[in-house]
């Protein structure tokens, strides 16, 4: 019944005059092939509007789309072995010049276009606004073209409205500005910024935030350095000044936490990166907020997660503001920063996340004295509020507890990681689990295991000790926002 209702729709749209559309349409099929389309929307979003929201809705539809492309082609292209639409009604000016060979069900063009939309959507009304029309339009190509089914068009766009919804439940909503406030702590009021040292970390893409704060805070002296030098700038720096500022990503804000809590000066955390999930959680929506914060001396303590040994098996304990993770996420990095360099970093993201959610094989490791087959181990610094396998927002940053969850290790990992992400309550998803702890033990780990920090990779130590310093960390903070709550 589905198949012949698929047909007539098919035939109709064949039989119809769309005015404007025989060119249109085809070259805009076309032109989504790969996500090139949509990679070109997101480099646009963010050169054309420089605002922090902009640049997490591109990214946020970038990541939806490698999701939702990874669920297709490993699962979706195999569970429905449809042949595609035979062109005898399609007029011969609408086909495309090279027919698609793959199976037809589901539309992987339709998917990759709803996710990107809808990824884009979450993040900003105002720019999901204006992308929907083309994805939509997208998607009704694929019929137009005779490449698709109408039935396959809407079932792709389902799973990329469903992958960009997995995509906020592991990655959470935009910033909240009602997070609780964790304890006052004293730092020193610095008019004009004198006294502050701020590293810029050049590799972030932060030229444009550095100019406003620099613009803010004309007193405080700046040091721009490659990400090869940042630690020994930051070290330099915390020993000669009275509160260290840093730019960049989340990556960089747990290299600058290190060397602040190590000569015990406060830390201004600038939002430089792409997603900037410690500043958000700080109630930080752009880096005149943390000047403000500056200029007043409100600042506050926080907790900072640690693990030992350290990178690479270092004596010495490493650190991270946000997360740590073991499995699929650690090896997605390893190979979008081995290809990244020759194809640039969104399209090697997207290429390693397939190859990632094609793997047969596990972590296996043993955690708090069981062994495990994990997909994924994650453990954050404090309690995160969202549902499934990775963190949403941090209401507490000084709760002295660690948020471990895992994914259970079997069959296809894209589909388990994706039902993690859309379960319900933590705890009563059959593929993954969540503790909150003080002290997370892990020994077992295979030699040459990735190990992702804040963003950061190293190689994990056959045995991995994870806790908390407590309110270990001082940060200048924003005053709550006038009638909200903290």
């Amino acid at each position: 019944m589905l198949g012949g209702w698929d047909r007539r729709l098919l035939h109709a749209v064949a039989d119809r005059e769309w005015p404007g559309a025989e060119r249109a349409l085809p070259l805009l099929s076309r032109s989504a092939n790969h996500g090139l389309l949509w990679f070109g929307t997101a480099a646009a979003m963010a050169l054309l509007d420089r605002r922090p929201r902009t640049r997490r809705a591109a990214a946020r539809g970038v990541v939806s789309l490698a999701l939702a492309s990874a669920a297709i082609n490993t699962v979706g292209k195999r569970s429905v072995g449809r042949a595609r639409p035979v062109l005898d009604a399609i007029p011969v000016i609408r086909r495309l010049k090279r027919q698609p060979f793959t199976t037809s069900f589901p539309s992987g063009h339709s998917a990759s276009a709803a996710a990107f939309a809808t990824g884009v959507a979450l993040e900003s009304r105002g720019w999901g606004a204006a992308v929907a029309p083309v994805a939509v339009a997208v998607a009704a190509s694929r019929v137009y073209t005779g490449a698709h089914y109408p039935g396959d068009v809407l079932a792709g766009a389902a799973l990329g409205v469903g992958a960009a919804w997995a995509v906020r439940g592991v990655t959470g909503p935009g910033p909240h500005p009602s997070a609780a406030a964790p304890p006052a702590a004293d730092a020193p009021a610095l008019p004009g910024g004198a006294g502050l040292v701020v590293v810029v970390n050049e590799g972030a893409g932060s030229a444009g935030s550095a100019a406003a704060v620099r613009e803010a805070l004309p007193h405080a002296e700046y040091v721009r350095c490659a990400p090869r030098a940042l630690r020994r700038e930051l070290e330099g720096a915390a020993a000669r000044c009275r509160a260290l500022g840093i730019l960049g990503g989340d990556g960089t804000v747990g290299v600058a936490a290190a060397a602040a809590v190590a000569y015990g000066v406060p830390l201004a955390v600038f939002p430089g990166g792409t997603l900037n999930h410690f500043a958000q959680d700080l109630g930080v929506e752009s880096p005149l907020d943390v000047c403000r914060a500056v200029e007043r001396g409100t600042a506050v303590r926080v907790d900072l997660g640690r693990f030992t040994p350290g990178p690479g098996g270092a004596a010495e304990p490493g650190w991270f503001v946000n997360t740590l993770s073991l499995g699929v996420y650690p090896e997605l990095v390893r190979l979008r920063e081995r290809w990244s360099h020759r194809i640039g970093g969104w399209p090697a993201g997207v290429l390693a996340a397939a190859a990632v959610l094609r793997g047969e094989h596990p972590l296996r490791a043993r955690v708090q004295g069981r062994d495990r087959a994990m997909w994924l181990l994650f453990a954050g610094n404090c309690a995160y509020g969202q549902s499934g396998p990775s963190p949403g927002r941090r209401s507490d940053l000084a709760d002295g507890l660690l948020d471990v969850r895992v994914v259970h290790g079997g069959w296809l990992p894209g589909l388990r990681l994706l039902a993690a992400a859309l379960a319900g309550p933590l705890g009563r998803s059959p593929v993954h689990a969540a503790r909150r702890l003080s002290t997370l033990r892990i020994s077992g780990i295979g030699p040459g295991t990735p190990l992702a920090y804040d963003g950061e990779l190293a190689k994990a130590p056959q045995e991995l000790t994870v806790d908390k310093v407590v309110r270990a960390l001082t940060v200048y903070r924003p005053l709550p926002t006038a009638g909200v709550s903290t």
